[in-house]
């Protein structure tokens, strides 16, 4: 992402992402993959216990790119965003997550304590911007945390990759989730990286007021990058070293939806064939 150019200054997020906009999701392979890197790491920071399928809720989730990571984690979830055309996008890809058009300055519309955690990848700076006559930051980003805090189960975490505009804006984020009863901290990747330097709230709920935060990713050296293992690193190793094909990755999810009682579209000789790009 630029930061000479933010989205959230250029129009509200109903409004930014339209049809045009929600097309580059399914196309751009390079938005693609820098969506999916960042969901992963929110996960790896969610610190869920291995081998157990949670549910989590994902804010923002837009194309359903961040819902895909949490699949191929092994995890169920529901999806919530602004944009209609984005949720369009992810049900033509057909996500295994429930989808809800749903504005997060508005609160968050379920149960108490029905989610075992929580993800958003780049939404979270869009409750900074008073869009409408009647929308004020502070309030808003008050009733997203609180409504937040109630639909997590006690001890679960929410992970949230964000672009602040400067240090006020930071400190406005983390003053509401504090707040609104969460603990936590700023966990920052390669902060001596312009280009890589990527920021990410951990929340807590319940527990020590000054959790002990996850270590960062950090640059080595000027040229290079050192990653920790991260998830995708690990079920490669394992799979000796071979990444999953798209075809293969779409048969998987196809079988996981009719284990799980789900409509699904028969295979056939298209079946993960690679579209054209006509919308």
């Amino acid at each position: 992402m630029s930061f000479g150019k933010r989205p959230e200054l250029t129009a509200p997020p109903e409004f930014f992402y339209n049809e045009d906009e929600a097309r580059k999701y399914s196309q751009n392979s390079r938005m693609m993959e820098i969506q999916g890197e960042m969901a992963e790491r929110a996960i790896e920071l969610l610190e869920l216990p291995e081998d157990e399928s949670k549910l989590i809720l994902d804010i923002g989730c837009g194309s359903g790119l961040s819902g895909a990571a949490l699949e191929e984690a092994g995890h169920y979830w529901v999806g919530m965003d602004i944009s209609d055309a984005m949720l369009n996008v992810a049900r033509d890809r057909e996500v295994e997550g429930d989808l809800i058009l749903s504005d997060m300055g508005q609160g968050v519309p379920f149960r108490p304590g029905s989610f075992d955690g929580a993800i958003s990848i780049s939404a979270l700076q869009w409750l900074c911007n008073a869009d409408k006559r009647t929308h004020k930051p502070v309030q808003r980003l008050y009733r997203f945390f609180s409504s937040l805090y109630g639909v997590l189960d006690n001890g679960s975490r929410a992970v949230f990759q964000f672009y602040p505009a400067d240090q006020g804006q930071t400190d406005l984020i983390m003053q509401q989730a504090k707040r609104a009863g969460f603990n936590g901290g700023l966990v920052i990747d390669f902060p001596e990286s312009s280009k890589a330097k990527k920021y990410y709230l951990v929340l807590v709920v319940g527990g020590k007021s000054n959790p002990i935060m996850p270590q960062p990713l950090t640059n080595i050296h000027s040229n290079s990058v050192e990653y920790t293992e991260r998830p995708q690193d690990r079920r490669r190793a394992l799979a000796g070293g071979k990444t999953k094909s798209v075809k293969d990755w779409i048969q998987d999810k196809k079988d996981r939806r009719r284990r799980q009682g789900k409509d699904t579209k028969h295979d056939s000789k298209y079946t993960g064939r690679k579209r054209s790009s006509k919308f």
